[in-house]
């Protein structure tokens, strides 16, 4: 109870406030009853002591020393029968006290004290009787609200008609998960304020209250905690005044239950998202038969048999700093829980999916030539500045060609995974890599540069003797040129400088050295294959060569 409160009692009819009026509005939590020399070491903040002051009689300037004590350790107020022991009350005393805001009270000689400890402990433990009643009695009406299946949206509702104040409830990411009016710039201020690293609660504070400069609005925001790493948050449009205890535990048992309500919401959700996940996985990963069954199952997640759409694949980048399996594995899930709200905000209707330490966006576009850079892009790097900025990881992304079949979702799964190979090889992070077809030189260095010698030897062993090094070679040149120009034998003259008829001379003699015609298709095929092969090799050639600084 606030002192001024308590003084309006009728215990405290004929007690007169001396000194301190400033500080009548201080709270009281208990009331002390002392005459001990040591009486300061057993106060508490927030105490009333009443005394006799017989331990002073005879030695009034003592009290000065007592008030400042009691000031310093933040007790409310001292009530003196001055007239029993003491006389009077030094004028230094009362001086100090209403410049410090202490209240001194003078009780007098027929008030006995412990009537005042006893009246006064009773009227506060009836108010807090009260008040806990209605705590009680509005609990019981919360929970049995959700147990009825209303749901949280009743519930803000049902809080904000109580209160008579508008309320809007966020998730820990400051997505709007309910709210009792519907006000969409609400939602955009606080993700902005959150984006930025705004903090809406102060250290060790059960809530806390801020004013926007530019629409002069006043915010009380009470933390919602669950089982996630963060609290989601209530806020009430409106100050919630201190006194107003009664008001103050209302919400609070709003928060206990809708706490409970989140949690739940949070259980059924894993069970969804356990269903949607291992659907993908077994999709992807080629464990279902039919494809009656496939576009059966995945229409229950919102999947379509035809749509042009893309596949992103996203990863976080490696921690530098250690943390167990428990606390990457829970740091993981609270970033993909993000994800699933803001998948809200893309610009096209998407699904996202789980697999292994990979989320995966299926993304519907408009159409095959879709305009990656104007919106999807973008769209990504906000997501990769959000969760740089918040978690300080960083999440780098692969994205698929376009499909138009749902059954064609594997294979852009696995050039969304390529993709994010790709990008990995290049060294930055984070990073979005498109997917891109590989050329021949591509596909060529994946293989091992042993086998692609083993392949050249053998189509060109027949112009391996080195007695004969300089006319073979010119015969090999003969052939490449040959090759490039589709097997035509002027282009081939005239691009080496030499009678048509030469040509002719040393594709003859190719065709003797290899034992095969170069009319065979197969035969031209293999030619062009090692003389690309050749080229490769001359590469890592000059790669080993080339000094390393």
């Amino acid at each position: 109870m606030k002192l001024a409160e308590i003084l309006q009692k009728p215990v405290f009819d004929k007690v007169e406030v001396i000194a301190g009026h400033t500080g009548l509005n201080k709270e009281i939590k208990h009331i002390t009853m002392m005459d001990a020399p040591d009486i300061v070491d057993y106060l508490n903040p927030n105490d009333l002591l009443v005394t006799t002051a017989y331990h002073l009689k005879d030695k009034p300037g003592v009290l000065l020393s007592l008030i400042k004590s009691m000031q310093e350790k933040d007790c409310t107020a001292l009530g003196i029968k001055s007239k029993r022991f003491l006389g009077h009350i030094p004028n230094e005393a009362i001086q100090f006290a209403n410049d410090k805001g202490f209240a001194l009270l003078e009780i007098p000689l027929e008030t006995s004290l412990g009537e005042i400890v006893n009246a006064s402990l009773n009227y506060m433990l009836s108010q807090r009787t009260a008040e806990l009643t209605t705590a009680f009695e509005t609990h019981r009406k919360f929970t049995q609200h959700i147990l009825k299946g209303k749901g949280i949206k009743r519930l803000v509702d049902d809080l904000s008609h109580m209160i008579n104040k508008r309320i809007v409830l966020f998730d820990a990411h400051f997505q709007l998960h309910t709210s009792s009016y519907n006000r969409n710039s609400i939602e955009n201020f606080f993700s902005s304020l959150h984006t930025n690293g705004f903090e809406f609660l102060l250290p060790n504070s059960p809530y806390s209250y801020f004013s926007s400069r530019n629409t002069e609005e006043v915010f009380t925001i009470f933390p919602i905690y669950t089982h996630m790493k963060k609290p989601a948050f209530l806020v009430v449009l409106g100050e919630i005044p201190l006194e107003d205890q009664s008001l103050l535990l209302t919400i609070e048992q709003a928060t206990n239950v809708l706490s409970f309500e989140l949690m739940r919401e949070n259980t059924v959700k894993q069970y969804t998202r356990r269903a949607r996940n291992d659907f993908f996985t077994h999709f992807v990963e080629g464990k279902f038969t039919f494809a009656e069954e496939i576009e059966s199952r995945a229409k229950e997640f919102s999947l379509k048999r035809e749509q042009a759409s893309i596949a992103i694949i996203g990863k976080m980048d490696s921690s530098e700093q250690y943390k167990s399996f428990t606390q990457h594995s829970v740091e993981i899930d609270y970033i993909y829980e993000f994800l699933e709200t803001e998948i809200k905000k893309a610009p096209f209707a998407s699904q996202l999916f789980i697999k292994d330490d990979h989320c995966i966006l299926i993304m519907e576009v408009v159409h095959s030539s879709y305009d990656l850079d104007s919106s999807i892009l973008p769209y990504l790097q906000n997501i990769q500045s959000y969760i740089a900025n918040t978690f300080k990881r960083h999440m780098s992304l692969g994205i698929s060609n376009v499909y138009q079949q749902l059954l064609n979702l594997p294979n852009a799964y696995r050039e969304a995974l390529s993709a994010l190979h790709t990008g990995n090889l290049s060294g930055n992070t984070p990073f979005i890599q498109i997917h891109h077809p590989k050329d021949v030189f591509e596909m060529l260095r994946i293989i091992p540069t042993k086998d692609l010698l083993e392949f050249y030897d053998h189509i060109f062993q027949a112009f391996s003797s080195n007695h004969q090094q300089d006319e073979e070679q010119i015969l090999l040149n003969t052939l490449s040129v040959y090759l490039e120009t589709h097997c035509q034998i002027s282009e081939t003259a005239k691009r080496l400088y030499v009678h048509r008829n030469t040509v002719i001379y040393r594709l003859e003699k190719c065709e003797e050295l290899l034992g095969k015609s170069l009319k065979d298709p197969e035969t031209t095929f293999h030619l062009r294959f090692a003389f690309r092969i050749k080229s490769i090799l001359k590469t890592n050639e000059r790669k080993k060569q080339t000094p390393i600084y």
